[in-house]
């Protein structure tokens, strides 16, 4: 009948459950949910958007590639000891196979990617540090990668700059991994006396002995928005001093507040405002000549 034509449609009870070729006609990554407010957008523009998130800003963790492409003067990063792999010192169950995943996985023999490059012609070396990978866990190599470029950029003559991720020391190497956070601690103070620029900036995460070493020892101590920083976990010290800490606590906004952090960049502002760093270490270095 002719009112039938015209009625509204009868909602359905259930939602309808797309079929497989529904599925296939969409292609797998195209869209991105962020984790923070559940919006969802197209992950080319999130990326374009340096991935930050275009509603909240919430900042998505980047790998040391991504880093290299937005935060470096365009084919101007040169790696360093690209072939340094770690061993198996412990014989700890499973280890070789587990980094020989992430090797693969990643296209990194390491949770850090070192080189020299520039920065709005400034030159720079730099260690960019990789969660993807054993999730940044510091072990011997790391430790020796890290130490071997601040004495690269030692012997250079330019600043150091570390972009730190990581849930700590590696505990499948044991005392090896501990003795890395001494290690990159004394190199970091030889380049300092010898009057070279240190800027380390704390990604999501940076914990454990990273955290307690050289992620902090930098001249300028920087952190992405958000960014969960600290030595030992929040139950393990709610539990020690029996007090319930405060919500935003170990967050880079927390440690800013109470004196720990110079600054916390967004990361679509962090190209210019390392640039800006640069250049006043510049003159000041022109001044003492």
């Amino acid at each position: 009948m002719l009112k039938d034509f015209f009625s509204k449609p009868k909602k359905k009870k259930y939602a309808t459950i797309p079929s497989d070729s529904t599925r296939k006609d969409v292609p797998e990554g195209i869209m991105s949910k962020c984790p923070s407010c559940r919006k969802i957008m197209y992950t080319k523009e999130l990326e374009k958007n340096l991935k930050v998130c275009l509603h909240c800003h919430y900042h998505y963790p980047m790998n040391a590639f991504e880093r290299v492409d937005s935060f470096l003067d365009e084919g101007t990063f040169k790696e360093l000891d690209h072939d340094l792999k770690s061993v198996n010192p412990l014989n700890f169950p499973d280890y070789v196979e587990k980094l020989e995943k992430d090797i693969k996985k990643t296209h990194m023999n390491e949770a850090v990617l070192t080189g020299s490059g520039k920065i709005n012609n400034h030159d720079i070396v730099t260690a960019i540090m990789d969660s993807t990978f054993r999730m940044g866990s510091m072990g011997s190599v790391v430790g020796e990668k890290i130490t071997r470029a601040i004495e690269e950029a030692d012997k250079l003559g330019v600043p150091f700059i570390i972009f730190t991720a990581s849930g700590g020391a590696r505990m499948q190497e044991g005392v090896l991994s501990l003795m890395q956070m001494a290690k990159t601690s004394a190199a970091l103070q030889k380049f300092s006396h010898n009057g070279g620029l240190i800027i380390s900036i704390m990604t999501h995460p940076t914990t454990g002995g990273v955290s307690a070493s050289f992620a902090s020892l930098g001249d300028f101590n920087f952190a992405e928005p958000q960014a969960l920083i600290g030595f030992a976990g929040r139950r393990i010290i709610e539990q020690t001093i029996r007090e319930e800490l405060p919500e935003d606590f170990q967050t880079a906004e927390f440690l800013l507040k109470h004196g720990q952090l110079d600054a916390v960049i967004p990361r679509e502002e962090l190209r210019d405002k390392i640039t800006t760093v640069l250049e006043i270490h510049q003159q000041e270095g022109e001044l003492t000549w």
